[in-house]
């Protein structure tokens, strides 16, 4: 069936993230997890090996890599090429729904990184209006 053949979803299946038991949900938590948006950023520059990716990801375990790189794969965003060769040889790289994605987490990644100043001014102005209260209170 060409994409121009398909049915339309009915109108009680149309994807809602706001709906509990929707599916998108699970693919939002997917590309937006802490260690799916620095791999789908990372493989956005270029394709990595599972060790070359590891040092780019700081801080990623090597369980949690492998886990996120099978989930995202699953999901249709990460191409794996293993490669027949010894040593094993395996790279990973976007597919180009990952790059689309990809693209979209990595600029909310980088405004992150463009307000962390002023996020931080606000936690210290909250953090002084709580410790403010709780002394008052308790006087």
């Amino acid at each position: 069936m060409r994409v121009s053949e398909r049915t339309p979803e009915p109108l009680d299946r149309v994807p809602d993230v706001n709906q509990r038991m929707c599916p998108s949900r699970l693919v939002l938590e997917h590309v937006t997890s802490r260690w799916g948006v620095l791999v789908l950023a990372a493989l956005l520059e270029r394709p990595y090996r599972f060790s070359e990716l590891r040092r780019r990801v700081g801080g990623v375990s090597e369980k949690m890599l492998a886990q996120t790189l099978q989930t995202l794969e699953r999901d249709g965003f990460v191409d794996r090429d293993a490669k027949p060769v010894i040593p094993p040889r395996v790279d990973y790289s976007l597919t180009p729904l990952g790059t689309e994605a990809a693209r979209q987490v990595w600029e909310l990644a980088r405004w992150s990184e463009r307000q962390v100043a002023a996020v931080e001014r606000a936690r210290e102005r909250y953090d002084g209006a709580r410790r403010e209260s709780a002394t008052g209170s308790s006087q």
